[in-house]
């Protein structure tokens, strides 16, 4: 930085859109293309006009570009913990493709919780951004549609629209917990121990009802087959470990094991392994959502894959289209899948 006449520091001007493209040898549509809509720039000439930009130090002004109507280049996403296996794929499947497009992601964890959630939305609606991908902490989404209505996109992760006005990503929930009931009931067991949530989620929720729908439809009584136990917030293994006790003094004793998420169940393996209790010989455990330790686990967990990078992928594409012509707002709904590992067996016999 220079100095003026009068002594005082002169900062230096910025790099125009001309330079980077004389240092490219393309036109300035093409880099404003590269900047505004890459996807349908080649990717050697977009290669080519991001190398000039860090050849000549051209930075973009992102709030002159806004009063000029242009759509902000960051985008929000709110989930419920981004210390879970589960939502980090996701996160970084939406990453991923708001990258492409030439956004930043600005991301944040709700804890489950409804104020945490809201303060959240006040500060990246005042920021200006692009859109919200949003993991609701709740069932109301009341607030998220007033926030679309006022002109900022909301996009809801991992959530059914519910009748809402809003695009949406889901998964079907009640069918994953029927796949795990079923593969249980399959094997033999006929008491069946379900770890949840004690905070109100909407997957957690559907997850249980698929569980209890698979097991009147096998003929069983849920209210003296089927024993629910909370989990309490926040879901973590060492949390998970402690409920392995309350599981251990029903009587009669389940002989498996559904949790909500695969970081309960690795808990659970853990608790039974300090208690002596062998998995699968004398207790099954299924998880949900096939994180990328599941199938390291000692035994390798049986457990129901949800497909969360594609997930994230599907939401952020959904953001991006919220500004094109003629959008309109959708639900994608994908099936999740049972994988079968060596974490579940036949009961023993008399167990």
């Amino acid at each position: 930085m220079g100095q003026d006449e009068g002594g005082s520091p002169q900062r230096a001007r910025r790099a125009s859109i001309r330079q980077v493209a004389a240092a490219a040898r393309v036109s300035t549509s093409t880099v404003s293309n590269v900047l505004n809509n890459p996807d349908v720039v080649a990717t050697s000439t977009r290669r080519r006009v991001e190398d000039a930009m860090a050849e000549v130090g051209y930075v973009r002004n992102g709030a002159a570009r806004q009063l000029r109507g242009a759509p902000s280049t960051i985008a929000g996403c709110l989930l419920l913990d981004t210390a879970n296996p589960f939502f980090a794929e996701v996160s970084r499947g939406i990453e991923d493709r708001l990258t492409e497009a030439g956004c930043l992601l600005i991301v944040g964890s709700t804890d489950v919780r409804a104020a945490q959630e809201n303060n959240y939305l006040r500060m990246m609606e005042e920021l200006g951004v692009r859109g919200i991908l949003v993991n609701p902490s709740g069932s109301r989404l009341d607030r998220l549609v007033r926030l679309s209505g006022r002109g900022t996109p909301v996009v809801l992760v991992d959530h059914p629209r519910a009748g809402a006005d809003l695009c949406a990503v889901a998964v079907d929930d009640v069918h994953g917990g029927g796949l795990a009931a079923d593969h249980l009931l399959a094997l033999g067991h006929r008491r069946i121990a379900f770890l949840g949530s004690q905070a109100g989620i909407r997957s957690l929720r559907d997850r249980g009802e698929g569980i209890r729908r698979s097991m009147r439809k096998a003929g069983l009584d849920v209210s003296s087959t089927l024993v629910e136990i909370p989990v309490p917030e926040p879901c973590t293994v060492d949390v998970a470990d402690s409920v392995v006790d309350q599981v251990l003094a029903v009587s009669p004793r389940p002989t498996a094991v559904i949790c909500f998420n695969d970081v309960v169940a690795l808990g659970m393996l853990r608790g039974l392994r300090r208690h002596g209790i062998p998995v699968p010989g004398q207790m099954s455990v299924v998880g949900y959502d096939d994180v990328q330790f599941a199938e390291q686990l000692s035994p390798a967990l049986t457990t129901v894959r949800q497909p969360k990078y594609q997930l994230g992928r599907a939401a952020a594409e959904l953001l991006l289209a919220e500004d094109r012509p003629g959008h309109q707002h959708q639900e994608i709904r994908f099936t999740p899948e049972l994988v079968v590992r060596a974490s579940t067996a036949p009961p023993a016999i008399g167990g």
